[in-house]
């Protein structure tokens, strides 16, 4: 979402961009995962419209977006006693539909019809362009870490975690010391689980569980639970997404993935009450999901290198964090770069 606003803001401004994305689509944490079953929202389950200028951005990319009656509640566990009937309903519910990406993909078409995304790209290196020292050029590992270089950029600017941006810039030349702001930023890993129960199809028979459609839970294991079937625009099986505690996942990260599975729905049956065994069932490991503590900024930009990094955790962690900051960034080159 970040490298998205921040290049469709470049483009908009008559520059020319290239976007390297390491995964097989656009999308980030706002990523759809498919089943036999319907979709579940792996990542950011919805977000939240707080700034003009991402309402004005939502408005590009008409059907891509609906409300989402979430119906939320606070629950206490193990025994899924509901604390709080429903949170405070302060601020509307977003989703992307049909599934969560559908913004990123409306966004970035444009820019994959011109040919300016690259995908399953990942940068590896960043360096002086050999033949014009002014700019740089980035080396990538691409399928079966096939090696390429891309070359004459003025500017790169990375919209990738803290962590992997701070590695990025340690291992190029002369770039190690912009890495040093981002030592204080911490993001926490998030196991996510995913299952679903074919034999509960609404509007046939009635769903499975708890009335409510999500939740924020106090189990050790379980931070968040969301009905995935209850969201626009999504199909009619009973689906559900967990997404495990961030101290449960650092605790668990390198765990492995059939013992995550098996301890993360022993703690859905016992927040929800639902023990049948699911006909679908898999896990995710976010290994950065949820910022803790943000770098305090909207972006970093250094014009003397034209290296900018943009992202979530640069004020937190909703998907409005990250477009902002994605803007912020270009605005900023825009302007002094």
């Amino acid at each position: 979402m970040a490298g998205l606003a921040c290049a469709r803001t470049l483009v908009q401004a008559g520059l020319r961009v290239t976007v390297f994305e390491s995964g097989n689509d656009v999308g980030g944490r706002t990523c759809s995962v498919e089943s036999p079953f319907g979709t579940f929202d792996a990542g950011a389950q919805y977000f939240t419209v707080r700034d003009a200028r991402f309402e004005q951005a939502l408005a590009t990319a008409p059907g891509a977006v609906k409300r989402w009656s979430a119906n939320a509640v606070r629950v206490l566990d193990p025994h899924g006693r509901v604390v709080e009937a429903a949170l405070p309903a302060r601020e509307s519910h977003w989703v992307g539909t049909p599934g969560m990406d559908e913004l990123a993909r409306q966004w970035a078409r444009p820019l994959r019809d011109a040919g300016q995304v690259e995908l399953q790209t990942r940068v590896t290196r960043i360096e002086r362009d050999a033949l014009a020292p002014t700019r740089w050029q980035l080396q990538t590992a691409g399928p079966q870490d096939a090696v390429h270089v891309f070359s004459g950029f003025d500017a790169v600017l990375l919209a990738i975690p803290a962590a992997q941006a701070g590695g990025l810039l340690a291992a190029s030349p002369s770039l190690g010391g912009l890495a040093e702001p981002l030592a204080a930023v911490d993001v926490a890993p998030c196991w996510t689980l995913m299952v679903a129960y074919p034999q509960a199809v609404q509007p046939t028979l009635p769903h499975l569980g708890p009335q409510w459609n999500a939740a924020l839970s106090t189990h050790h294991r379980v931070a968040w639970l969301a009905r995935e079937s209850s969201k626009p625009g999504r199909g009619p099986v009973e689906r559900w997404t967990v997404q495990a505690s961030a101290d449960w996942s650092r605790e668990h990260l390198m765990d492995d993935g059939h013992r995550v599975l098996a301890k993360l729905l022993k703690a859905f049956g016992e927040v929800t009450g639902i023990l049948a065994e699911p006909s679908h069932a898999e896990v995710m490991r976010w290994r950065w999901a949820k910022t803790m503590a943000p770098l305090g900024q909207s972006h970093l930009w250094h014009p003397r290198e034209r290296i900018g990094l943009c992202g979530d955790w640069c004020t937190g962690h909703r998907v409005e964090d990250a477009f902002l900051s994605g803007l912020a960034l270009a605005l900023d080159l825009i302007a002094h770069g």
